[in-house]
């Protein structure tokens, strides 16, 4: 390692401490604060990310105060928000038992919740521990559900981050195109958002297949560029990535003494940060080189180095650990489903016991308008047949009332006037008639008299047939209608 790298590492690593114990100490004195609880949370959260990346073991501490904060004020929210945090800690760590039990937990809250926005980035934390432990195809189940999300809420930024992500799994199954399509289209989408550190980790998935098809120059080339901007952004975490895959370029390009002094200056950040998978890997890359170059005793130390965090890291209990907290999550996840399954058939059944009341009621009030309007038909029918019975009735009523008076006329203009006449003559001849005796005149006076009665019965009869005449006429007009 030279002087002058060493010189910029520590000169990081003083910066980066200062920076962030400044930043720390704000955070907590809001965290202490009689701030209300939204802006304690806040910053909480906000102290956990701050120790994410820099300071495994920070992160979890803190992580766990700020829970039970959480938890003291029945915010689910907030500790789904905090599991994931604590789970990214525990995966950097190694622990990757901890660290699916903390991201199962932060699905289990936000999927009741719908929260997709916070729901997303957990599904890539948990991608990425099923890629680290090779289970490709959980891992892509996971990122594709990533996406999903984030194509639904139009996030460029993290189809950027699922697409450089996932592209790793394709590497793993050697389809090396479609890995470098997804690294290239990722960093596309970080370039035009303006997002470098972005960019710088689609540099390195790129130059990581270059190294797989031992284009070294080209390995090299991509990773100076992200190496420069990581400089710029003093992200020690990316740095020490960085320099892990400078050293594995360059231990295959055969410059064995650039590969010892970056996979050297990795492991120094490494160390730092508490990121033992990082070391691992570090010295399985220098006890190669030691072979290499035949320094076989080197090569072993190096070797049983790395053996030791290897161990530490993915021991059998820990996967089996892993494998039951993912059976134990679709376990859960198919029992809700059949519960949410029975919720919905029991709503269908509500529905439809409440349609068919509706359809009920309905039917019975249609029904019921029915026969009111049938009754009122009825009533409207009966008064028009009551109607034109009492106009048949009074049709018949004026009729026979003609039909009197026209008889009545007719016996008083017609036979009565006769019968007067006849009277009239009769008395007329009385005085030419000789009577022989006395009984030829009295049967004489009788006939008169028998006519006589006869047109006073002629013109009582009509006068009985029109019993109505002082109602249409005056009382004067009545007497002279009888006279």
């Amino acid at each position: 390692m030279t002087k002058r790298q060493t010189f910029f590492l520590s000169l990081l690593f003083v910066a980066a401490s200062a920076s962030s114990q400044v930043s720390a100490d704000s955070l907590r004195n809001i965290i202490n604060s009689k701030r209300p609880y939204e802006e304690q949370m806040d910053a909480a959260i906000n102290l956990v990310q701050h120790f994410e990346l820099k300071n495994f073991d920070s992160a979890i501490i803190e992580g766990d105060k700020a829970l039970k904060i959480a938890r003291r004020n029945t915010d689910s929210t907030a500790v789904a928000e905090l599991k994931r945090h604590i789970g990214l800690a525990n995966y950097f760590k190694g622990d990757y038992d901890l660290a699916a039990k903390n991201y199962y937990e932060s699905i289990s809250i936000l999927e009741k919740k719908n929260d997709k926005q916070r729901l997303a980035p957990v599904y890539n934390e948990l991608a990425k521990l099923y890629r680290k432990t090779r289970d490709l195809n959980r891992a892509s189940s996971n990122y594709n559900k990533a996406e999903s999300i984030y194509r639904e809420l139009n996030d460029t930024s993290g189809i950027a981050m699922i697409l450089n992500e996932s592209g790793v799994v394709y590497e793993y199954r050697e389809d090396y195109n479609e890995a470098v399509n997804r690294y290239t289209a990722s960093m596309k989408l970080a370039e035009a958002a303006g997002d470098s550190l972005s960019v710088s980790y689609s540099l390195s998935n790129i130059a990581g297949v270059y190294v797989i098809e031992k284009k070294y120059d080209l390995a090299e080339k991509n990773l100076l560029r992200a190496l420069a901007i990581r400089q710029q952004l003093k992200d020690s975490f990316a740095l020490a990535l960085t320099y892990s895959d400078l050293g594995v370029a360059m231990s295959g390009k055969g410059d064995y003494k650039k590969a010892i002094e970056y996979l050297t200056l990795s492991n120094q950040v490494a160390e730092n940060l508490k990121y033992p998978e990082l070391q691992s890997n570090n010295y399985n890359e220098l006890s190669e080189v030691a072979r290499r170059q035949g320094d076989f005793q080197k090569a072993l130390s190096f070797y049983s180095i790395r053996t030791a965090l290897r161990d530490s890291l993915m021991g059998l209990e820990k996967t089996k650990q892993i494998e039951e907290l993912n059976a134990k999550y679709e376990s859960a996840k198919k029992e809700q489903q059949i519960a949410d399954q029975k919720h919905r058939i029991r709503l269908q059944d509500y529905l439809f016991i409440g349609i068919a009341g509706l359809v009920l009621l309905a039917g019975l009030l249609i029904n019921s308008q029915y026969k009111r309007y049938k009754l009122k038909k009825e009533r409207q029918l009966q008064g028009l047949l009551m109607k034109q019975q009492e106009m048949a009735a009074k049709s018949v009523l004026e009729a026979e009332e003609n039909e009197r008076q026209r008889i009545a006329k007719d016996l008083h203009d017609g036979v009565g006037q006769m019968m007067s006449a006849a009277k009239m003559n009769l008395s007329a001849i009385e005085e030419d008639l000789k009577f022989e005796n006395k009984d030829q005149k009295e049967s004489f006076d009788k006939i008169i008299q028998l006519v006589d009665d006869s047109c006073r019965e002629v013109r009582t009869v009509s006068h009985i047939m029109m019993p109505n005449a002082l109602l249409k006429n005056n009382l004067g007009a009545a007497v002279r209608e009888f006279v």
